[in-house]
């Protein structure tokens, strides 16, 4: 198993980790809207001055786009009357970062970059250069079949062996993302990626930092199978075809997109609920299971696909960036050899 395909793998990742990371973090604060332990503060950023007088009314999840899917209202409705028009325009992920940058600054939309780095260079390149090598294993060696089952197969193992390696630097990013959204008094502060697994772990004991891994291996496992094995299959097709070639950045990018939807809309439940359980500071749910349970009963079962637009949003470019500055490295390190 040689160390370049984990190298590139792992470049390209944190080069599309660190471009997406806003639609990320927002995916993570329309996800975790609405849960039942949501603070009723007004005023996130106390270097504003809101009106606290008003009595308080709490946050109530909306869904969004014709009931489709799950999404959020910014700021706690005065009256039943004006969720109609005035909340509508404030479903969409353009709004919650808006409402972001708005109450907390631009850089906000940044804050967790550094755990994002550290997630794409453990997990991604893990999961890249696994499914590389398993690639090479089991491709007939007279056909150069490669069947999609075997993709598919070759995806989950990659992606929960990298997923039980990153699972530190995914619950550290959740953290970091999740932070704007606390009361001012509870808000974490973390300094760093370093700095919140420090914490993470003098407070809550080294175990929290594989807090929701079982679903964080299950999301790798399905993300992986679905974004690897779709990229590689319908680029075959489009080669195929005659419609793509094998280096054109055409192909790369038509492949990685329509990958980057699968990837999205078959994790999108389990992933509300490994955010959700990772944010939680303490034990709040007994498991996965009893959060799915509880985040339907309280939300409906569309609560499971909260944040899919952006989670989709993110996906596509992600995905797009990541197998295309894949495809260039490679060109770039084709006669490398390490």
């Amino acid at each position: 198993m040689g160390f370049k395909p984990f190298l590139e793998g792992g470049i390209a990742a944190i080069i599309a980790g660190a471009l997406t990371h806003p639609l990320d973090l927002i995916k993570v604060r329309m996800q975790l809207q609405g849960e039942h332990s949501f603070s009723l503060d007004q005023n996130p950023n106390h270097n504003l001055n809101l009106d606290l007088n008003l009595p308080a009314k709490p946050y109530r999840p909306v869904f969004a786009l014709d009931s489709l899917i799950g999404s959020i209202s910014l700021l706690p409705s005065s009256t039943p009357a004006q969720t109609s028009s005035s909340t509508r325009s404030s479903m969409t992920p353009f709004a919650v970062g808006a409402h972001i940058v708005k109450t907390e600054g631009p850089a906000a939309l940044f804050y967790g970059v550094s755990a994002t780095v550290l997630r794409q260079m453990l997990y991604s390149a893990t999961r890249m250069g696994i499914y590389d090598f398993l690639k090479r294993k089991w491709t007939d060696q007279l056909t150069g079949n490669f069947p999609l089952v075997t993709k598919i197969a070759a995806g989950l193992i990659a992606g929960a062996v990298g997923s039980a390696v990153g699972n530190p630097a995914d619950v550290a990013m959740v953290r970091m993302q999740a932070d704007g959204r606390l009361p001012f008094h509870r808000r974490r502060n973390y300094k760093s990626v370093v700095d919140a697994i420090e914490r993470i772990v003098r407070h809550e004991g080294v175990s929290s930092l594989w807090r929701g891994s079982w679903l964080t291996v299950n999301r790798a496992m399905i993300v992986t199978a679905s974004q690897l094995a779709t990229y590689d299959h319908v680029k075959e097709i489009m080669i195929a075809g005659g419609r793509g070639t094998p280096g054109g950045i055409g192909t790369h990018a038509a492949a990685s997109f329509a990958a980057g939807i699968v990837a999205a809309v078959a994790s999108n439940p389990i992933d509300v609920v490994k955010t959700r359980m990772m944010n939680a500071d303490v034990e709040s749910y007994g498991g996965p299971l009893d959060c799915a349970v509880k985040t339907v009963a309280e939300e409906g079962p569309m609560a499971l696909y909260k944040g899919l637009v952006p989670t989709v949003t993110r996906q596509g470019p992600f995905t797009m960036i990541l197998f295309v500055t894949l495809e260039q490295i490679r060109g770039l390190l084709k006669d490398v050899k390490f």
